[in-house]
């Protein structure tokens, strides 16, 4: 098959699924090697990755997908006549970023970090898809475990978990110790 039509093949792939889809996937629909279909999709990702496009191509860990330039948001949303997403409340970001940090988590992971039930937030994440069920953990009761999903990365504008800024080190409990007895002292 000629380059063209296998990018042609790559981009009606990606475009169709919606979803995002592995590098695997698209060799093995192509009947292609991996080297050969990722650098057919680098290669487009430059030509549509320009800044006036309005469609780009996407890379989430090993996965791609096409989505609308974000620049374009606001006309996206005119037509579809979509309601602007309600920004995350700051137990459903301390949850998110545990998720993150930490993946794969159970609940009670979570819940021993903030000291309060986490179920609804939980849920309230599971359902705008930034976080998803993982299995589950071979102890008693068998809990479930959270990861992150591709849309996380794509929220933040990441590529893969990687890309997330470092956690800052927090003072060891001997530190804190200290640092209480120098103030006292002074």
């Amino acid at each position: 098959m000629e380059i063209k039509k296998i990018q042609g093949a790559i981009e009606a792939i990606l475009f169709s699924s919606g979803d995002p889809v592995s590098i695997d996937r698209i060799a093995d629909a192509l009947e292609l090697d991996k080297p050969t279909v990722l650098k057919i999709v680098k290669n487009l990702m430059d030509e549509f990755n320009r800044e006036e496009a309005g469609i780009r191509i996407v890379q989430l860990d090993e996965q791609f997908q096409m989505c609308s330039n974000p620049q374009y948001t606001p006309f996206v949303r005119r037509i579809l006549d979509m309601r602007r997403n309600t920004p995350l409340s700051q137990a459903s970001m301390e949850v998110l970023a545990i998720v993150a940090y930490n993946q794969p988590v159970t609940k009670a992971f979570i819940e021993q970090i903030r000291g309060v039930d986490c179920s609804g937030v939980l849920g309230s994440l599971t359902a705008k898809g930034l976080i998803e069920e993982r299995g589950r953990l071979e102890l008693p009761g068998r809990p479930l475990l959270y990861g992150t999903t591709p849309s996380f990365l794509r929220c933040l504008n990441v590529s893969s978990l990687s890309e997330l800024p470092p956690l800052e080190k927090t003072q060891q409990p001997e530190e804190e110790e200290n640092d209480l007895k120098n103030v006292s002292a002074g």
